[in-house]
């Protein structure tokens, strides 16, 4: 009996040693290949850090491209180690394809949504804090995420905007630009005098602060209206300042317009009546 368990012993010794033989330097082989390619792949992504840090994209976009490289090196590097030890990888590969095909017909629209919003990011038809119009809505941008884009509404409202929406359809950044020009119309009566109206609003306007004097003032009659002359004042301010020029004027135009005896009228109609005989 001791000599049968003896020889049990040294059969399993035996075929240690045969594995260790057989296998032995690929799993050392492995293991170093893991430990280098995991070293590699993390200078790599640090590398992709630095450049996309050079290149000036958005920290959101930048991590997440990141994360995204680190993910799809790691299993690569994994498939490569599981190959050397004499794993078949052809029916993983296979079941990796077919689940990321499943995958993305599910989340097609996430998916367009993530690409609209690296396309924000890259080229940046406007960025955190500009104020647009898109999709019906007007907003201060809050946030640029990957998939959304947060807006604030002037009166504190918050709108989510999918960003497959918004890189596929037309925007109104209204904040791009240092400078605004503002449209003011006013009407006045078809008896009152234009050149004193056109004097009183090229006046008003010139001596405002808030209007830059680098470009000229216009004012030019726009529109034989129903029941007024419409006036169209025309002037260049900072953008910070538009609603507060556009609005301060409608104040200013009526008292100024008041004060010189120029009439401001509203829609009417002249009915005549006349008697049938008899």
């Amino acid at each position: 009996m001791e000599e049968i368990k003896i020889d049990n012993l040294q059969k399993y010794y035996d075929q240690a040693i045969e594995l260790g033989m057989a296998y032995g330097p690929k799993l050392i082989l492995a293991i170093v290949t893991l430990i280098i390619g995991l070293w590699i792949i993390k200078a790599l992504t640090k590398g992709l850090g630095k450049a996309l840090d050079r290149a000036k994209v958005e920290v959101t976009l930048s991590n997440f491209l990141q994360s995204m490289a680190s993910v799809i090196l790691k299993v690569l590097l994994l498939i490569s180690v599981a190959s050397m030890v004499g794993i078949e990888t052809t029916s993983f590969i296979a079941i990796l394809g077919a689940a990321g095909l499943a995958i993305g017909l599910a989340l097609q629209g996430s998916l367009q949504n993530f690409a609209g919003g690296v396309i924000i990011l890259l080229f940046k038809p406007f960025k955190a804090g500009d104020v647009i119009e898109a999709q019906g809505f007007i907003g201060a941008v809050a946030q640029i995420q990957i998939f959304n884009t947060i807006l604030k509404t002037g009166d504190n409202q918050r709108v989510i905007i999918p960003n497959g929406k918004l890189s596929n359809d037309s925007i109104k950044n209204i904040t791009a630009e240092d400078t605004r020009r503002v449209d003011l119309r006013f009407g006045i009566g078809y008896e009152d005098d234009i050149a004193q109206a056109k004097a009183v609003l090229q006046k008003l306007l010139e001596n405002d602060e808030r209007v830059l004097k680098d470009k000229a003032v216009e004012v030019y009659v726009a529109e034989h209206a129903d029941s007024a002359v419409i006036l169209l004042a025309r002037a260049w301010v900072k953008t910070s300042d538009y609603w507060g020029v556009y609005f301060g004027m409608q104040e200013e135009v009526k008292l100024s317009f008041d004060r010189e005896g120029i009439s401001i009228p509203y829609p009417q109609q002249d009915v005549h009546h006349h008697n049938a005989a008899a």
